[in-house]
């Protein structure tokens, strides 16, 4: 790879870890953090939206695109739920572990590819069990700590879930529509409905302090644009399941900062579960590789 390749994804990966760290940090109810995420991600986007692609967002709302932005509509609804699930289970439990179970999102994303028909190949299939295996034991450990970090196991499993769903939609909007219209509308749906359950929950949206509102700062720049930003730029360079692979570094890379920012020492029982477990995601992610490879042989002969 390129060394501008090499340095994009190695930002990529600093500014996605920071993710858990920053949210565990914040002296703020989750689900708000994640309404400040996405609102102010889309509020950064609307330049572009209305500017440029104004045509391309007026077409996805009442105009010849409106199937491709009912599938921007129902991709934000499954975000919410993902930051709705996720967030809450990173200050519930562990950095390390609720960071480690939602990576199983590759897992999910192939059994909903087996549920279309789609059929994971014999590496696919041991990489879904070798994750869900280690998931179980992470998860087993947790059980002689507290309820509460059991809670958290569940919420970062159902994050990844969720994160498979949105996933789906989103490769049937970005079908017919380009990056910025599709992110700038999931993410305004995202933070229109979390908004909504804030207010109905009577979940409060402003008065924090200095640092959470940094936090906030921090993870819309890092996480939610630069991170994803960066890894877009490293898909025109290098292959896409190179960057899934490197995308796992998340896990090992949030447990550091957790480790030296916050003092959070991964529990060592769990420690085997996780190795288990992003072992199995990343054998899941080679399998769907070369299965497609193979698909698409014949086409290129052709």
């Amino acid at each position: 790879m390129a060394p501008l390749t090499v340095f994009a994804l190695v930002v990529a990966v600093l500014a996605v870890s920071s993710s858990a760290p920053l949210i565990a940090f914040a002296s703020a109810p989750a689900l708000a953090i994640a309404f400040w995420r996405n609102g102010l991600a889309s509020v950064a986007l609307t330049p572009v939206a209305l500017g440029p692609r104004r045509g391309e967002v007026r077409d996805a709302i009442r105009g010849s695109r409106r199937r491709a932005g009912m599938f921007c509509l129902l991709a934000g609804l499954a975000l919410a739920a993902h930051f709705g699930t996720w967030m809450p289970s990173v200050q519930l439990g562990t950095v390390a572990t609720s960071t480690a179970l939602v990576a199983t999102q590759p897992v999910w994303q192939g059994l909903i590819a087996a549920w279309q028909g789609r059929r994971p190949s014999a590496a696919g299939w041991t990489g879904i069990a070798l994750a869900v295996a280690g998931a179980a034991w992470a998860t087993g450990a947790d059980v002689g700590v507290s309820g509460q970090a059991v809670l958290a196991d569940v919420l970062a499993v159902l994050g990844a879930i969720f994160a498979a769903i949105y996933t789906a939609l989103g490769e049937q909007a970005r079908a017919a529509l380009s990056t910025t219209t599709y992110t700038w509308i999931c993410y305004g749906v995202c933070a229109v409905v979390l908004a909504a359950v804030c207010v109905t929950g009577g979940i409060p949206l402003h008065g924090y302090d200095g640092r959470t509102w940094a936090a906030i700062l921090a993870l819309v720049a890092g996480a939610q644009l630069l991170g994803h930003s960066m890894f877009n730029y490293a898909l025109e360079h290098t292959s896409a399941t190179t960057v899934s692979v490197l995308i796992l570094l998340e896990v090992p890379g949030a447990a550091l900062l957790a480790w030296l920012w916050l003092g959070q020492t991964p529990r060592a029982g769990a420690l085997p579960g996780l190795g288990l477990l992003l072992a199995g995601v990343a054998v899941t992610i080679l399998g769907a590789a070369r299965a497609n490879r193979r698909a698409g042989a014949p086409a290129l002969a052709d």
